[in-house]
């Protein structure tokens, strides 16, 4: 099981962090030519709302199958 979690949170978490990067870089970009933030940005941060959230909740129960150690999840 939390083979499992593993593999699923980084397959999420990877992009994740690729799309806050960008995210940072366009927002950077925007605030320095005083214009608005692109649509660019909104659909890359929905992309990374969608991928971050389960990303987030996969983790949270990795460290709750560490500290719980439930039966038959070793």
């Amino acid at each position: 099981m939390s083979i499992l979690c593993y593999v699923l949170a980084i397959l999420c978490w990877l992009p994740v962090v690729w799309l806050q990067i960008r995210l940072r870089d366009l927002a950077l970009e925007a605030a320095n030519s005083g214009q608005a933030l692109p649509a660019r940005y909104w659909k890359l941060f929905r992309w990374w709302v969608v991928l971050g959230v389960p990303a987030f909740f996969l983790f949270l129960a990795l460290f709750w199958l560490m500290v719980a150690k439930p039966a038959g999840t070793a």
